[in-house]
């Protein structure tokens, strides 16, 4: 029995009724644009139907994620694949191999990787829908948003459920467009707009080299479905590519420049930070559990190709922590709440990468587990913030909410200690597990563990800068907003509350095998990574280092984080005149992380205003001297216009005076000819007898005369 379809299918059941009958009839007309849910416009109360059916379908979906995990554990090789037809039934395609046939099935899978995904996705998103309906309930264009919501339900889970790379790439390109939606709602406000093409048009740059991966993927193995691949590896005995040339290093390279823009690293980061623009249960969705995290799972899926490629491995670990420590450095200094978790989100991702560059692909999916609880409990919570503030997101405006917010207080503090790597909560298991894979392989494993170690102690550091300048000291915004703070409703605290115990209990399932109990998750995932690790038992050859150092790296780490928190409340609620006077006497420094390093402006100089603009004034100089040739009239050129001028000005006056000297002259000449003749003619042939009588005469004397001179 086929029932795997429904995961995806639900969602998108519940986006086609919300965007036809929800919004057509159960929504309201118009387009409100705050980030509070009070949005402009009627104050009607939106019926009830369109959350239900948006929160319901998803709900359903959880639920047959619960029972396909629990299927696909249960069955031999922990995998179910469902066939639902033939998608592309292409023909004969030239590979490496020779002639094969080009087909390509729309099929799922579920196995422990796709299981993990899809129970995370699902379970997390439906709490984002609940949070949503409290949230977004008084927008003129909620039924319009719910709709997004769920659309982008169904374009991730046929991303994570796609069973070859052509499926995941719709579902890659269908959360890209989503995201473009839901960031851009607000799409009367020009920043709102702007941010949507800019996560739209920076993705197109990744997908682009994710493209031309998946192509090379056919062409070396004559296939894109994922078990054939790590079956035909396995078949093929291929060697492990030590130099930078080998296909599958260019491979797994193409694949990492599609990951880079859909989760945020170096040099494609710049659209998620201004993806805040969007309302926040979309930060939540986006930068939790769901699009930012669909290029760690492509990495993670593609475990076998990266096992056979350790320079491709070395540019994803590298490339992992540049981005951790660089987004790290930036939240340091931010004041927008939603900021400091953007740039906390690309940090984090890039912790991810690192542990897929170093061969920890468990560690780096756990990490995506964990990181999704507390950083959705962050982000809901920073809009909870939001909702009570009055639309304010300046943290600079606020301060002493803890006992007007007790509720999200106590569940952001949860999460800030968690995604500190505080001991015993989610955040410290996963980070962990991260940082030892890291120092273990040595080489340049020991030089990311460093920048690993930083960066643990800067996110904790900016994390409690956020929370106490949030939640302690006095009230810094206006008297107005003073009056009207006030804790959520419940459909917001609740969702919290979840996120929170989640936060707290998700790193129970991978607990370091030093501490002699076994890691579940690592062991749930290993039918998955099995190929890859065979692989990588000959590619990372150093000693692994004893128990004790394990533990001495984990209290390094622990230590770091405290400091972190420790400075954090030191500034920000014992000594607040610290970093101000840091802030005036490093104003270099702080004007540079302020100001994110002036990478957007680099961008939009080189990119937008140099190569766009810039590049597109050049092309169309060029096009218009060159190509066209001038403008036919002042500068004729070679080009179109110098054709058509030359054409008009030359050919043509040269064709007419040809034409009027010559074709019409011997026209008219004949013309004139014979006008004249015709007298001469007419006077011969007039009809009187006399006259044919005189003709004649002359006639035989012209004879006459003739006779005399011409021999007869």
């Amino acid at each position: 029995m086929k029932y795997i379809f429904l995961i995806p299918l639900l969602p998108l059941v519940g986006f086609l009724f919300n965007f036809t009958i929800g919004v057509r009839v159960l929504g309201r007309r118009g387009h409100g644009h705050d980030d509070h849910g009070g949005g402009h416009g009627e104050h009607a109360t939106p019926s009830p139907l369109v959350g239900l059916v948006a929160c319901g379908t998803v709900a359903l979906a959880f639920l047959v994620s619960v029972y396909a995990a629990l299927e696909a554990h249960a069955a031999p090789d922990h995998t179910i694949v469902e066939t639902l037809w033939t998608w592309l039934p292409g023909g004969a395609a030239q590979t490496s191999s020779g002639l094969l046939p080009f087909s390509v099935d729309w099929a799922y899978q579920v196995d422990p990787l796709s299981s993990v995904m899809i129970l995370v996705v699902t379970f997390v998103g439906l709490l984002i829908h609940v949070y949503s309906v409290g949230y977004m309930g008084h927008d003129p264009g909620y039924a319009r948003y719910m709709a997004y919501l769920n659309l982008f339900m169904f374009a991730m889970l046929t991303l994570v459920l796609g069973a070859n790379y052509a499926v995941l790439f719709v579902g890659w390109e269908g959360v890209g467009l989503c995201s473009y939606l839901l960031i851009g709602f607000w799409f009367a406000k020009q920043s709102a707009s702007d941010a949507g093409m800019k996560a739209f048009i920076v993705n197109r740059i990744g997908d682009a080299g994710f493209l031309l991966g998946i192509f090379l993927i056919f062409v070396t193995f004559g296939s894109l479905d994922f078990r054939t691949i790590v079956d035909a590896i396995g078949a093929r005995h291929m060697p492990v590519e030590h130099a930078w040339t080998g296909t599958l290093t260019l491979i797994g390279i193409l694949l990492f420049v599609g990951a880079c823009g859909k989760s945020a690293q170096l040099p494609l980061y710049v659209w998620l930070p201004d993806a805040m623009e969007g309302p926040t249960p979309v930060s939540a969705l986006i930068h939790a559990a769901t699009m930012v995290t669909a290029g760690v799972y492509m990495v993670a899926r593609s475990s076998a190709i990266y096992a056979h490629a350790p320079k491709a491995m070395l540019v994803v670990a590298v490339v992992g922590a540049l981005t951790a420590i660089f987004a790290a450095s930036i939240g340091l200094v931010q004041n927008d709440i939603k900021r400091v978790l953007a740039y906390s989100t690309v940090s984090q991702l890039g912790y991810m990468f690192l542990a897929c560059g170093v061969g920890a692909f468990a560690a780096g999916i756990f990490h995506l587990m964990t990181h999704a609880f507390f950083k959705a409990l962050l982000f809901l919570g920073s809009g909870s913030v939001i909702h009570g503030m009055s639309g304010e997101q300046d943290m600079r405006k606020m301060g002493g909410l803890k006992d007007k917010m007790p509720v999200t207080h106590l569940t952001m503090f949860v999460g800030c200690l968690a995604i500190a790597g505080v001991p015993f909560l989610s955040g410290f298991f996963s980070k962990d597990e991260i940082l030892w894979s890291a120092y273990k392989i040595g080489d340049y494993g020991r030089w990311v563990w460093g920048i690993g170690l930083v960066t643990a102690g800067m996110t904790a550091f900016y994390m409690f800068r956020l929370f106490y300048m949030t939640f302690h000291g006095s009230f810094r915004g206006t008297e107005e907003q003073a009056h009207h703070v006030h804790e959520s409703p419940r459909t917001m605290t609740v969702p919290l509350l979840v996120l929170a115990g989640g936060s707290v209990l998700a790193g129970y399932l991978g607990i370091p095998a030093v501490t002699g109990l076994p890691n579940l998750f690592e062991h749930f995932l290993h039918p998955v990574l099995e190929p890859a690790h065979h692989a990588l038992a000959g590619v990372f050859e150093a000693p692994v280092p004893g128990p004790g150092v394990e533990w001495g790296l984990m209290g390094a780490s622990v230590l770091v984080g405290l400091a972190g928190i420790v400075v954090g409340r030191h500034f920000y609620k014992s000594r607040p005149e610290i970093p101000e006077g840091l802030a005036t006497s490093l104003a270099g420094p702080h004007r540079l992380l302020l100001n994110k390093y002036w990478v957007d402006e680099l961008y939009g100089a080189i990119f937008v205003r140099g190569v766009a603009l810039g590049g597109g004034g050049a092309l169309h100089t060029m096009d218009r001297l060159v190509v066209d040739g001038g403008d036919g009239d002042v500068r004729p050129g070679l080009g179109v216009n110098g054709v058509a001028w030359a054409t008009r000005d030359m050919v043509a006056k040269l064709s007419d005076f040809f034409d009027r000297w010559f074709v019409d002259g011997a026209v008219n000449l004949t013309a004139f000819i014979l006008d004249n003749f015709s007298y001469l003619f007419r006077a011969v042939q007039n009809g009187l007898v006399q006259h044919y009588a005189w003709a004649m005469l002359l006639g035989v004397l012209f004879m006459i005369a003739a006779s005399r001179w011409i021999p007869l």
